[in-house]
């Protein structure tokens, strides 16, 4: 017995540490992917010629297949400068760049030897391997090197699925056919891993099959004998090295421990000449926040011409990135996700040691900044970008009032870092609500009404109304603190935002807004906590509800707001931007009110791969 049970010991001891040591691998392999935080994405194929959707379009009869890959004969990237595309993608501040290889549609834009292959050198107008000077210079220039590549094709005629209302066979009936393709595609993915050596393998489409039907298994293995170190995404067998969320940006972390959010500049993956909606830099720099305090990576996409040349607004959303990036990267790389929100209102990061903590100003204040719940002693707070100091003021045990002065800020997203003797620690002690006394009281100290009114809006974010039991209207008409010597200017406030504050309840959960919301009693209207200038519009991420009317509260002026990344074919809703007019804009602090048309309804599902977009 005593040996059996050395045996066992022994054995769960030599299997733990295995176990170890594979994350410790898996850790170390996947470090610079984590470290990036940006990437480029590059839709780029004979689609561009017509600027019609990707494979999908004759996948959906849109256009019959003959006539879709007549774009062949359009595709002449006679203007296609690889050097210029990483030059731009390293101004950008990525890291590391995705191409797509092949797509649904089946042209590969390398030269592929596969029997059956359709290729850019052979059958295009180009008449080259557009790929390979790409990589090369990609890999010259030190960023990391990511190929797309599709499971499906579409065009090939052994495999199985060749339109929505079309199928060639089925597999299992005709194995020797369906191996015949899976002999065709494994063949191309060994030209592409000798060839090229990726770091990153981005695959596509794998919902068609299943793992079995694509021999993952043998995938990985044929993959990995090259590079052990490769890193494959998650769309081959669902149990790939990293998530891809698809386009909805995620409201809440997801939980994978690596993840990369893909994501367009306007509405589309591959070129398309009328699509005009393009996200503004200011939003895609702010979407890169949003990932970054998630612990993710944004995979931007860009969609080059049919010439080879990349649309100018893509360029500059480029440039502008290049510019924020540059000024803060020390905010950006090698960060790993951020505090809980209740201790700010604003996107946060950690440094790796956690002892600096990163927050992310997408408005401007002469207010202050205020950081509650924090244990730990805050050494030294400055700006990142130009390492001016930041003036503090600890009032209370945890609390603290940052003064960022105004020509400090930057035009999209501030940083600023908070640097503590010691890794971070947070307050278990609970807030005290404020009170109808603390909040009109005049005192002869330091003047916090600022302070007040957003720990007001903070109360009343996580359900404690403290205008329940008084006399305040919906109009504010009459109101009375009772409060002696009450402080004209806070009155004021509240009589002009009483509709915000008069049997309002808990707002929405965290991640949908940057700051405290409140709702109305018949959860119809979403009030929206403002501070200081923003620096763009404000967004509403995941709100399924259609939008009857916003207004400025305490003006009623009517704004209007646009919806980005509502993708017909995606069931996760886009994200709602307000643009607040300079002018409405309270001195203390705006509140906006949403008028939905039902009771509010949000979406907080896990983001995955689209799999139809019909």
């Amino acid at each position: 017995m005593r040996i059996l049970k050395c045996i066992f010991a022994l054995s769960l001891f030599l299997t733990t540490n295995l176990l170890a040591q594979e994350r410790t691998d898996q850790e170390r392999k996947m470090e610079w992917f984590s470290n990036a935080k940006l990437g480029i994405f590059i839709h780029w194929g004979i689609y561009s010629v017509n600027g019609i959707s990707e494979s999908w379009s004759f996948f959906n009869n849109y256009i019959n297949h003959d006539a879709y890959m007549k774009q062949l004969g359009g595709f002449g990237a006679e203007n296609y400068h690889p050097q210029e595309w990483v030059n731009l993608i390293k101004e950008s501040g990525a890291k590391y760049a995705v191409i797509t290889t092949k797509h649904h549609d089946g042209v590969a834009l390398w030269n592929s030897k596969a029997v059956n292959a359709t290729t850019t050198l052979n059958h295009s107008a180009a008449k080259r391997d557009l790929i390979t000077p790409f990589v090369s210079e990609l890999q010259k220039s030190g960023l990391k090197t990511g190929l797309y590549f599709s499971l499906p094709d579409w065009s090939y005629p052994d495999y199985d699925i060749f339109t929505r209302e079309r199928k060639r066979y089925d597999i299992n009936k005709e194995a020797k056919r369906w191996d015949t393709f899976v002999n065709y595609y494994q063949s191309q993915l060994k030209e592409l891993s000798t060839k090229y050596n990726p770091d990153l393998l981005w695959f596509d489409g794998d919902w068609e099959h299943t793992p079995e039907a694509w021999q993952s298994d043998k995938v990985h293995r044929l993959l990995k004998a090259k590079n052990p170190n490769i890193i494959i995404n998650s769309r081959l067998d669902q149990h790939g090295d990293y998530e891809t969320p698809e386009q909805g940006v995620p409201v809440i972390k997801p939980s994978a421990k690596y993840w990369e959010l893909c994501y367009t500049m306007n509405d589309s993956w591959g070129y398309q000449p009328y699509d005009k909606h393009y996200k503004s830099s200011n939003m895609i720099i702010r979407t890169l926040v949003d990932c970054i305090s998630m612990g993710g990576n944004l995979l931007l996409d860009i969609g080059p011409k049919a010439d080879g040349t990349i649309a100018p607004e893509q360029v500059k959303i480029l440039k502008d990135l290049g510019r924020w990036t540059n000024k803060h990267s020390e905010a950006i790389y090698e960060t790993q996700a951020g505090i809980p929100d209740e201790h700010v209102d604003a996107k946060t990061a950690l440094s790796k040691d956690k002892t600096q903590l990163y927050i992310y100003l997408d408005f401007k204040t002469t207010k202050g900044i205020l950081l509650k719940g924090i244990k730990s002693t805050i050494k030294k707070v400055e700006i990142v970008g130009s390492k001016s100091e930041v003036k503090f003021t600890k009032f209370n045990d945890t609390d603290y009032i940052f003064d960022v002065q105004e020509n400090d800020f930057d035009q999209d997203v501030t940083v600023l870092k908070v640097s503590f003797n010691q890794e971070i620690t947070f307050s278990q002690k609970k807030q005290q609500p404020l009170s109808l006394q603390t909040l009109f009281e005049v005192t002869h100290a330091m003047d916090f009404s600022n302070v007040n009114l957003r720990t007001l809006a903070s109360d009343i974010n996580s359900g404690l109304n403290i205008f329940d039991d008084t006399n305040l209207a919906a109009d504010g008409l009459g109101f009375k603190s009772g409060v002696k010597n009450a402080k004209n200017s806070i009155n004021t406030w509240v009589v002009k935002h009483a509709e915000a504050l008069h049997k309002t309840t808990a707002g929405i959960p965290a991640g949908h807004y940057i700051g405290n919301t409140a709702l109305s009693a018949d959860k119809q209207t979403l009030y929206l906590f403002v501070e200081g200038t923003p620096t763009g519009p404000i967004a509403i991420k995941g709100l399924k509800n259609n939008i009857s009317r916003i207004r400025v509260v305490g003006e009623g002026t009517m704004l209007n707001h646009e919806v980005y990344n509502k993708l017909y074919w995606s069931k996760v809703p886009g994200i709602v931007y307000i643009d607040i007019p300079k002018d409405k804009l309270d001195k203390e602090l705006t509140v906006i009110a949403v008028l939905l048309d039902g009771p509010v309804d949000l979406h907080r599902e896990k983001v995955g791969a689209v799999e139809s977009n019909l």
